[in-house]
């Protein structure tokens, strides 16, 4: 069983937005830093914004700093990324990870034991 799954991927011209939301099913993960991956083709799994078990505190990639905003309900176990101002090179594969460790911020991929699928991002010129 998988037990982050995002949805919300799609194609969406430059300049546009998307809200990616990733649900946690069979656990909480309400105690534990949460973060968004993404993985361009060819290219190896990249940080992108993470956030603490509180959502107090976010940290996030300089290429998408000011454009991307991570949040997290625990009451939903659900985290969002608000993606605005997409450019084509934000066009990746975009993945939700979760560890049960309330350590904060966590930028590796190695961090994080839990991962969803993936859901597909394409933005066009």
């Amino acid at each position: 069983q998988v037990p982050l799954v995002e949805s919300g991927g799609g194609l969406v011209q430059a300049g546009g937005s998307l809200r990616l939301t990733c649900a946690a099913s069979g656990r909480t993960f309400s105690t534990g830093t949460m973060a968004w991956f993404r993985q361009a083709p060819g290219k190896e799994r990249e940080f992108v914004a993470t956030i603490d078990w509180r959502g107090s505190n976010t940290y996030y990639a300089h290429s998408v700093e000011g454009r991307f905003t991570i949040s997290r309900d625990n009451a939903k176990n659900t985290i969002y990324l608000q993606m605005n101002s997409l450019k084509p090179e934000d066009t990746a594969i975009y993945f939700c990870a979760a560890t049960g460790s309330g350590i904060w911020p966590l930028l590796s991929v190695g961090n994080y034991g839990y991962w969803g699928q993936g859901t597909q991002v394409t933005v066009s010129s």
